[in-house]
C-alpha cells in the first residue's frame, strides 16, 4: 500500500507525477507479441520496465481486460503482481452500485487473499450516493478516486446540472470529502477542464486529483498544473495511449519511454516552477 506521504516523497523523489495507464488492446499491441503465451502481460511488462523510473502510479483500465474473459484476468493478476511497489497502483474499473454487490466489488480489487489482486486504489462512480464508496473504505490502507469531473464530450450531459448545492460535480466533490480525508480519497478530474480546476480546489483543497486527458485527448499540462497544483502537488496525470502506443514496432518500449520522458521532464519544470523540488 502506498500511503499520502509516500506518493509525495515519490513525486519529490523521482520529480514526476505522471500515471502511465496500461490499457492493452489485442488488436493494437505489437504483432510479434502475440507469439508469447501471454501477449497481454508480455506488452505491460515491457512498458513498466521502460517506464518504472519515470512515473509514481499504474493504472491497468479492468475493461481492456475483462474483455477478455478468463485469460484476460490471468493477464490482469500477473500485471498487478508485476508493478514496481513504490508505485501506486490504480484499478481504473469506475464502479458504481451499492450493498453487497459494492462489497464484492471492494472485494475484488482489494483482497489479495480472496481475488488475487490488492490494487491500492480503485475509480468508483458516486452518483448512487455514499452507499456506492463506503465499502472501499472499510479497507484499511486503501484509496478510493470518485469520479468528478470527466473530460469527455458528454460531461455536459449530468455534471454540469445545477442543484441547490452548486453545479452536480461540485455537490459531489463537497459531498464526498465528507466522507473521509485525502489520505484515502482523491477525484478524477479531467485535464480539459483548465481553469475550473480553480473551482475545484476551493471544495478539495488537499486532495488528489487524477487527471486524465493529457496527451491524446488534447488537455494541456501547464494549465492543469497552474490552476490544480498544491504545495505537495496534489496531482497524478495519467497519460495512456500516447506512451504504450508510441510504435507498434519491436521497439515500442524504447518509444514508450522516450515519450514519457518527455512528459517527465515537463513536470520536472513544473514542479521546479511551484517550489515542490
Amino acid at each position: 500500500m502506498i500511503s499520502r506521504q509516500q506518493l509525495i516523497d515519490q513525486i519529490k523523489l523521482k520529480k514526476s507525477f505522471l500515471c502511465v495507464g496500461l490499457d492493452p488492446d489485442m488488436a493494437k499491441i505489437p504483432r510479434f507479441l502475440l507469439e508469447y503465451p501471454d501477449p497481454i502481460f508480455e506488452f505491460n511488462k515491457r512498458i513498466i520496465d521502460a517506464t518504472r523510473d519515470l512515473c509514481i502510479a499504474y493504472k491497468p483500465n479492468s475493461a481492456f481486460y475483462e474483455a477478455l474473459g478468463i485469460k484476460g484476468l490471468e493477464s490482469l493478476a500477473a500485471t498487478w503482481k508485476y508493478l514496481p511497489k513504490d508505485c501506486l497502483n490504480i484499478i481504473d474499473a469506475k464502479r458504481g452500485d451499492i450493498g453487497n454487490t459494492s462489497d464484492m466489488y471492494a472485494k475484488a480489487f482489494f483482497d489479495e487473499a480472496a481475488s488475487g489482486l490488492g490494487f491500492d486504489a480503485v475509480t468508483v462512480a458516486p452518483y448512487m450516493g455514499h452507499d456506492s464508496v463506503l465499502p472501499y473504505l472499510n479497507y484499511p490502507g486503501k484509496w478510493v478516486i470518485i469520479l468528478a469531473l470527466t473530460s469527455s464530450a458528454g460531461s455536459k450531459d449530468f455534471q454540469y446540472l445545477t442543484t441547490e448545492n452548486g453545479l452536480l460535480f461540485e455537490a459531489v466533490i463537497k459531498t464526498a470529502v465528507t466522507w473521509a480525508g485525502p489520505d484515502r480519497l482523491m477525484f478524477v478530474v479531467g485535464a480539459t477542464k483548465g481553469s475550473e480546476f480553480t473551482d475545484i480546489r476551493k471544495y478539495a483543497p488537499d486532495n488528489f486529483l487524477l487527471v486524465p486527458g493529457v496527451g491524446a485527448q488534447g488537455g494541456s499540462l501547464e494549465e492543469v498544473c497552474k490552476y490544480g497544483m498544491t504545495k505537495d502537488c496534489g496531482l497524478i496525470v495519467n497519460s495512456s495511449r500516447s506512451i504504450i502506443y508510441a510504435s507498434t514496432g519491436e521497439d515500442f518500449a524504447d518509444a514508450a519511454r522516450a515519450e514519457a520522458l518527455k512528459i517527465q521532464l515537463q513536470m520536472k519544470e513544473e514542479l521546479e516552477k511551484a517550489g515542490i523540488i
